[in-house]
């Protein structure tokens, strides 16, 4: 049987969880690649990879698929140092960068021989970080976007796919600057929104702590982004640099749009305002896997008395009910119940409100 070798760099949450999705796949043979000697036991003991080295010139030798799952900001230099090496013909090069046109201009200049690369992005992810969270359901039923050249051979394009069947993504094939402009708006967006919106309000606490004391509950879910990684987004929105500047100005038209529905009064645009968004946002999929983590958040209503959370908790062990995180609550705004229980899989969350709605607490989704 002929043997795949994949070579991984970066083994973190997404190359783990790719490495996990590949390896012990009938003739498949996984390697990772690292600059730390520490990693090298860890993703061994983890059996994340089947070897792994501090070579990049090992990991790519031969490599029929290389994987690049490195920060946006070294993918450029990472093709670069790639297209140096004696690289395998028909090797094909990929990543999973959440910006697809600078990559992949960096590619096509190279004018790499007898290779190939195919931009790539899974749009999946979790609150946690690290190959301590690879998972190979991570990318079960998320969208892979795939952005291959014009000049791709369709077969060449087809072998990825079919590798990636084993991630069990739904695979959207897109040009690189469409691919840019729509996770620039459902995603980097937001994440800008959502940074400025916590700064502005932690500007306001600076004369008056009473805000950071109220903004719970609904405040503290909708701005749950702004807590994301500085560096990482450091390099994502300079390379998307373009896109984020057309898209804030049109948000800035969207605000003033209401700057002036306020100061004229017009009760009857700002009701038209919230239903339009209203009607959209319902035809929006409610549960999947996207650029934005999905919440599986549980809300209980429960009395307020000694060991309650301990019980609870309990429950929900002694049934295997994989529990995130649990808090409770001050601020009742937008927000049902005292309690919030927070899941990383669905299922969970589903069992979870069988079994507290069979113990007769008030569960709210």
């Amino acid at each position: 049987m002929t043997t795949t070798k994949i070579a991984i760099f970066g083994v973190g949450l997404i190359g783990g969880s790719l490495a996990l999705c590949f390896k012990g796949k009938p003739g498949i043979t996984v390697v990772g690649h690292t600059h730390r000697p520490d990693s090298i036991h860890k993703y061994m003991s983890k059996g994340v990879v089947d070897t792994a080295t501090l070579s990049m010139e090992e990991a790519a030798l031969d490599a029929d698929f290389i994987f690049l799952c490195v920060p946006v900001g070294n993918l450029e230099d990472y093709l670069e140092r790639l297209s140096n090496l004696p690289l395998k013909k028909g090797c094909i090069i990929t990543d999973v960068g959440s910006t697809k046109a600078s990559v992949s201009a960096a590619a096509e200049s190279l004018h790499l021989q007898d290779v190939y690369f195919i931009g790539g992005h899974p749009m999946a992810g979790s609150e946690r970080s690290g190959v301590e969270a690879a998972s190979v359901l991570l990318f079960e039923n998320a969208y892979y976007v795939l952005t291959p050249p014009a000049d791709v051979p369709e077969s060449v394009y087809d072998s990825l796919v079919e590798l990636l069947s084993y991630t069990r993504a739904q695979i959207v094939r897109v040009e690189p600057k469409l691919h840019d402009e729509i996770v620039g708006a459902i995603s980097h967006l937001p994440h800008i929104i959502a940074v400025a919106l916590v700064n502005q309000i932690r500007d306001y606490n600076d004369t008056n702590s009473l805000y950071r004391r109220l903004a719970a509950g609904g405040f503290r879910d909708i701005t749950r982004i702004a807590s994301s990684d500085p560096v990482i987004w450091r390099d994502i929105l300079l390379n998307n640099n373009d896109v984020m500047l057309r898209l804030l100005q049109d948000w800035n038209e969207g605000i003033t749009s209401f700057i002036e529905l306020l100061e004229n009064k017009d009760g009857q645009g700002i009701e038209g305002a919230f239903a339009k968004a209203n009607a959209f946002r319902s035809e929006l999929p409610e549960r999947g896997k996207g650029m934005i983590t999905p919440l599986f958040d549980l809300y209980l209503d429960v009395p307020d008395h000694p060991g309650i959370i301990g019980q609870i908790a309990t429950e929900l062990g002694v049934n295997q009910v994989n529990l995130s995180n649990m808090q409770i609550i001050e601020s009742r705004e937008d927000v049902p119940g005292v309690m919030r229980l927070s899941f990383r899989v669905e299922d969970d969350m589903e069992r979870a409100r069988t079994l507290l709605q069979e113990l007769k607490y008030m569960v709210y989704v």
